[in-house]
């Protein structure tokens, strides 16, 4: 369900603004909308608040504080006042600058010397001292890479035209790293010569000692011992915070409502009257809400609030608040993903619900396992408030129901009898077709029939947007579901063995909606008096009609034949269960291998239950939501988190 909205403008002195957010809005949950966006272009004078948030920089520390102090999920909050939260952020932080510098400087040492030694990683196999390298008198060596695709080019060039030794040290897919020694006298033409060669210099400071290995050791030791130190430093600020943690953890939730109750400015306006600034805040609220705070303001004279009752008054779009039975809410996570409904359409979330359940049920029967999702399901929901482990719980209640129509428990068939039928085995005589499993000519019928409900919410939608063309004319209005409609009620008696009705009558009932159908544009022209009853050419008209109504006929078909698979499902379960009990040797009268049992009634439930909850979703979707459902709502974002009452 949706909950119906209220617009309100709220208005008072401007230096007033936080006693009224702080005393009246914290309370409820509001939309807010900007009041320039929707005042602007009326009012001229209306300017935005610039000002900053003077809790935003101790709300950041008290944050940083809470993540030194680990997780907070077993600390109790106490009262404190704003005051209080900001001096005891301000004491904390002047407590730990000293050490916050000196973790910082060991950040920046470490740093530094972990890029000396990925810059002298490469050249570990040199055998040379690094100082002495880096300071010989006569020679000059210079240390880099070169592309491997350049290498035995630049190679057979430096020894036949250089005076230059080039050493390789080491080498990946990518590069080889090495180092070349010259001449102080040819260290100009040399360098020029590697530098067009794709040789890429790695300047390395010189600040190394021994050999480039003997080198690299030292500095992971110094790494080490830079790391105990962080660590130390990073206990001693921890110490310190853990002493006060109580008051750090509601230091943290004071200025965070604070914060939030102040950057309420960023969406409200001023205006100037006379000398005397007012703010200006507008938002929807639930009608509920925006009568209880009605009721609180109406003896305050510093506040003024207009309510606007009807939406279609307000120049912005009203959001989408649901609200619906706890049994219902985890299936709104399919709605969400599909598109949340807009403010005027219906919520399908019961129905999704009541079918989706209905329809994994049938396609995944089977009395374990459907207890096994429900426990499971259920369990999970209640502990960590996931979603889908809520929809899994109610699905496998009706897994359960349709495990005993079928008369399965765990795959065995010999333990409970089936209330209804057996899907592998049920077979019926269907006129003109002959003998078909009775699990399908069934879908088939459900399948239909869930279409015509979903024809009749088009209905209903299209009444209520007070569009003709989508009330009566198109193919999911009155004269598709008077044309389904009927092929649905011709097939149900022919196969119950009626008579089915005559030509003629037939002839009004699917020849005469066709036509609708295919007419739906001028005719929809005709009822809002439009000049033009039909739009463009008229031959153009005719032939794109005609395509169009080709596409409604093989939409219906491709529709009515997707429930197939509902039937499809329940009897393959069945199937894969019985090759299950074969392999554990249940069929044979002696004493089954309960380990594949066991095995095997877990892949089959956690394959074939994620393979039907997605099939089922894509029925949802595809086939039913297509049919009524557009889901382009605005979610209900509340601004302010409601405070929970003491």
């Amino acid at each position: 369900m949706i909950e119906k909205m209220k617009f309100l403008s709220f208005t008072g002195p401007k230096k007033d603004i936080d006693r009224f957010v702080s005393k009246y809005l914290s309370k409820y949950e509001i939309h807010l909308e900007n009041a320039l966006a929707q005042l602007g272009q009326d009012q001229k004078n209306v300017t935005p608040y610039i000002e900053a948030n003077p809790y935003r920089e101790a709300l950041n520390k008290a944050k940083e504080f809470e993540g030194l102090l680990g997780s907070t999920d077993g600390i109790e909050k106490k009262e404190i006042s704003l005051s209080d939260a900001m001096d005891l952020v301000k004491e904390l932080d002047q407590r730990l600058v000293s050490l916050k510098a000196r973790e910082d400087q060991l950040t920046e040492k470490i740093r530094h010397t972990e890029k000396l030694m990925q810059d002298i990683k490469p050249f570990r196999s040199l055998p040379c001292p690094m100082e002495k390298m880096l300071n010989f008198e006569f020679i000059r060596c210079r240390f880099g890479r070169v592309n491997r695709q350049y290498y035995d080019n630049f190679q057979n060039y430096v020894y036949e035209h250089l005076e230059t030794v080039f050493v390789s040290c080491s080498q990946d897919e990518e590069y080889v790293w090495g180092v070349y020694f010259v001449p102080r006298p040819q260290q100009d033409r040399v360098n020029a010569v590697f530098s067009s060669m794709h040789f890429e210099r790695i300047y390395l400071e010189n600040v190394y000692q021994g050999t480039p290995e003997a080198a690299y050791q030292e500095l992971e030791r110094q790494v080490g011992e830079i790391r105990q130190e962080i660590r130390s430093c990073h206990n001693e600020m921890t110490g310190v915070l853990q002493s006060d943690a109580i008051g750090i953890v509601s230091a943290a939730e004071q200025l965070s409502t604070a914060s939030d109750l102040f950057d309420v400015r960023k969406m409200a306006g001023c205006v100037k009257e006379h000398n005397d600034q007012y703010y200006i805040l507008c938002g929807w609220m639930a009608a509920g809400d925006a009568d209880r705070l009605m009721a609180e303001i109406d003896d305050d004279p510093d506040v003024v609030c207009v309510v606007e009752d009807n939406p279609d008054e307000v120049s912005c779009k009203p959001p989408t608040k649901l609200k619906n039975p706890a049994a219902a809410k985890p299936f709104e996570m399919y709605i969400r993903m599909y598109g949340l409904p807009g403010y005027k359409e219906i919520d399908p979330t019961i129905f999704v619900a009541i079918t989706y359940s209905f329809i994994f049920g049938a396609m995944f029967g089977d009395v374990g396992q459907g207890l096994c999702l429900v426990i499971g399901g259920f369990l999970l929901y209640r502990l960590k408030k996931i979603d889908l482990a809520g929809i899994l719980g109610m699905a496998g209640i009706f897994s359960t129901i349709f495990g005993f129509l079928f008369g399965s428990f765990f795959g065995f068939e010999d333990v409970i009898p089936a209330l209804w039928l057996r899907p592998v085995s049920a077979m019926m005589q269907v006129p003109m077709l002959g003998r078909i499993n009775t699990v399908f000519v069934v879908a088939i019928g459900f399948g239909m029939a869930l279409n015509l409900l979903v024809m009749v919410l088009h209905v209903i939608e299209g009444a209520r947007s007070r569009d003709p063309e989508r009330t009566f004319f198109d193919a999911n209005a009155v004269a598709g579901l008077v044309f389904y409609g009927s092929l649905f009620a011709a097939m149900m008696l022919l196969i119950s063995g009626h008579t089915v009705p005559g030509g003629a009558l037939l002839v009004v009932l699917i020849l005469l909606p066709i036509l609708v159908i295919a007419f739906k544009e001028p005719l929809a022209n005709l009822v809002e008096k439009k000049k033009e009853i039909i739009p463009g050419s008229k031959g153009m008209f005719f032939v794109e009609a005609f395509f169009e109504l080709f596409d409604v006929m093989l939409s219906y078909f491709s529709n009515t034949v997707s429930f197939v698979r509902i039937g499809a499902f329940a009897v393959s379960h069945a199937a894969m269960m019985e090759v299950v009990l074969m392999l554990a040797g249940a069929e044979a009268g002696g004493n089954p291998n309960w380990i594949v049992i066991v095995i095997g009634n877990a892949f089959v439930c956690l394959m074939e239950g994620l393979i039907v909850g997605i099939q089922v979703l894509r029925l949802e979707y595809y086939e039913l939501f297509s049919r009524f459902y557009q889901g382009d709502g605005k979610e209900f974002v509340p601004f302010i988190r409601r405070k929970k009452k003491a």
